[in-house]
């Protein structure tokens, strides 16, 4: 996950631009007038909705954004250019037709629910001069993006004609086009990389009630062969999503609890994307995307998820092998960097952790308790032979990994090779430095680093060398 944190894709987004509106009040009695609730207005808010929930998610992603629509001349369309100017996204390519309303949904909201929607709207296609002008812009631009994403809510933007022109366009470019489909006619998007129809739109489109691992099959398959999609994909709530290519599989949801599942259709195409932009297969992408959905339908109303939300909400899922846990010095240079963005205290601590035992678990869950995070530099099987001979150690250094990986005290473990781990801790900074209570009043390779040197206690009686001892005399 670490690697995104540089990734900065550029990435094209063409859909429905709509305003979400909001008139948050209270209501303590019901109208003279006929029997409705009177709210009384106390608050208002306006944030960008439909296609503009996927730039949210993107920027919030770290994506360079651009975005094609089209928008009325109406005073909604001047409020929705405000909107995007505040997220720094440019509305060069916001192409006006005379006429038409720029979509706008308005919510009364009393005591936290929602009482009314109104919306005003245009919903026909644009017109085929915008298509023209939109097909022109995209040939002469496709080049310079990473991936192209189209965003249908269904509001006239993306027609047939100009749905197929610029997935054609993008395809002779070598460009994937991701679609966030509307309707039951998902013809208008033959030829794109993948859709991302939820459970209840894959059944409609593709005429097969979804009730089995053998039904999603078919469906899955019906909609990739009708549609001539690279990869098929059908997002299953609760269940996680299913992808199909050359063999079906479902990657399980990871939310740990589901508030809202507001806008978690754009949280998965701009997830996607972002991920397929940056390098991952799909699915790697797949898992990235089901990790940002968990974090979105933890929230309450439209939301994102950023990386740093992302990255936490995965390591606090406990889901993951304890292999995940090893990492590489350069790999926990960056890991420590972030932590420590995120207001996290980092505790280091080194060993051999041959055998390991009690007196081993309690040292390490005493060493833990002394910030959010540690991390545990590990000897290698060299090292270990050069510090105590020939013999040892008894178990190698993937096995001893491992199982110290796999302790709820130990965060990451990373191997080093030297006689000291001191290039390790340069490169981890911790804040907290511990060793063993055997070191008061010596000099401890790398406390220049660390904020601060702990010591402990190590249990009486117990150690690696003992246990070995005590196995070879009862050999004997």
């Amino acid at each position: 996950m670490l690697k995104l944190r540089d990734k900065n894709p550029r990435i094209l987004l063409i859909g429905d631009l709509m305003i979400d509106h909001y008139l948050w009040g209270k209501c303590e009695r019901i109208s003279p007038e006929a029997p409705v609730q009177v709210v009384a207005i106390e608050k208002e808010t306006s944030v960008l909705g439909g296609a503009g929930n996927v730039i949210h998610n993107l920027k919030a992603l770290g994506a360079t954004v651009d975005v094609i629509s089209v928008i009325g001349d109406d005073a909604n369309a001047q409020e929705l250019n405000r909107l995007l100017e505040d997220i720094e996204i440019s509305n060069q390519n916001i192409l006006i037709q005379n006429g038409r309303n720029t979509s706008k949904k308005s919510r009364i909201i009393a005591a936290q629910q929602q009482v009314i929607r109104y919306d005003k709207e245009s919903t026909e296609d644009i017109n085929a001069s915008i298509q023209e002008q939109i097909v022109t812009h995209f040939k002469a631009s496709v080049s310079k993006y990473d991936i192209i994403l189209l965003s249908d809510y269904g509001k006239g933007v993306l027609t047939t004609t100009l749905t197929q022109a610029l997935i054609d366009l993008a395809n002779a470019d070598g460009k994937k086009v991701l679609v966030d489909p509307k309707g039951t006619d998902y013809s208008k998007y033959k030829g794109a990389t993948l859709l991302t129809p939820n459970k209840k739109e894959a059944m409609e489109a593709s005429n097969v009630n979804i009730t089995d691992e053998a039904t999603l099959l078919e469906a899955i398959t019906t909609l990739k062969n009708a549609c001539d999609l690279e990869v098929s994909l059908i997002t299953l709530s609760e269940e996680g999503i299913a992808i199909y290519d050359e063999t079906l599989r479902t990657h399980p949801t990871v939310a740990r609890e589901v508030f809202d599942v507001t806008g978690a259709g754009d949280t998965v195409i701009a997830s996607l994307g972002f991920a397929l932009a940056s390098g991952y297969n799909i699915d790697e992408a797949v898992k990235f995307s089901n990790l940002a959905a968990g974090v979105v339908v933890g929230k309450i109303g439209s939301a994102t998820a950023t990386l740093d939300e992302i990255i936490e909400y995965e390591s606090s899922l406990n889901k993951s092998t304890s292999h995940y846990h090893i990492k590489t010095l350069d790999e926990i240079r960056l890991l420590s960097t972030e932590l420590k963005k995120r207001g996290k205290k980092v505790v280091f601590t080194n060993g051999c952790f041959d055998i390991l035992h009690v007196g081993h678990v309690k040292y390490l869950e005493e060493a833990k308790s002394y910030g959010d995070v540690l991390i545990l530099g590990l000897n290698s099987d060299t090292s270990v032979r050069r510090l105590k001979g020939e013999s040892r150690p008894v178990n190698t250094e993937d096995d001893r990994a491992y199982i110290l990986a796999a302790l709820e005290a130990v965060d990451y473990v990373v191997k080093f090779e030297e006689d000291t781990p001191y290039k390790l801790i340069k490169a981890v900074a911790p804040h907290i430095l511990v060793k063993g209570g055997d070191y008061e009043g010596k000099e401890v390779v790398g406390q220049d680093i660390a904020d601060e040197l702990r010591l402990v206690e190590f249990v009486d009686g117990k150690s690696t060398t003992k246990i070995i001892e005590r196995i070879q005399n009862d050999k004997c």
